[in-house]
């Protein structure tokens, strides 16, 4: 059986192509879902993807990757910044962590520089799109010895 990443994705990421596209591109994130899903395949990965507006679902995804998942792929959105929670349930998990951003965050806001999941990720992509999503599939899969 393929070694399942979960990829988790935090608040208003379900309004990508829509919102700010001069900052987080035209690609919705269904779009995103679907070129993960090829890249996966052809990695020899499954594939969780998963979405929230919530703090408390996206803890919720997290502890339930524990012993599902071989790794997981997050983009916390702005919990990155303000979220305890996020990055204590990612300590509980014994896989590999990869934390993504569409933006480059140290291009931003001041507020937007500090990463309470950075201490926990193995591996952080930043500014690359929704390339970034694909990148860290790869890298992923390096962690885990497929690729």
């Amino acid at each position: 059986m393929a070694p399942r990443i979960d990829i988790i994705n935090g608040p208003n990421l379900n309004l990508l192509g829509e919102r700010e596209p001069e900052i987080y591109g035209r690609e919705t994130l269904g779009d995103i879902e679907k070129a993960c899903t090829a890249l996966a395949t052809r990695l020899g990965l499954g594939l969780h993807f998963f979405q929230s507006n919530h703090e408390g679902a996206l803890v919720d995804a997290i502890q339930a990757a524990r012993g599902q998942a071989a790794g997981i792929v997050i983009n916390p959105a702005a919990y990155t910044h303000s979220s305890v929670a996020i990055p204590d349930a990612l300590a509980a998990f014994e896989g590999p962590v990869i934390e993504l951003h569409l933006s480059n965050v140290h291009r931003r806001e001041a507020f937007r520089h500090h990463s309470h999941v950075s201490a926990r990720a193995d591996a952080v992509i930043m500014g690359c799109g929704a390339q970034g999503y694909e990148l860290a599939l790869m890298r992923m899969a390096r962690l885990l010895g497929r690729g």
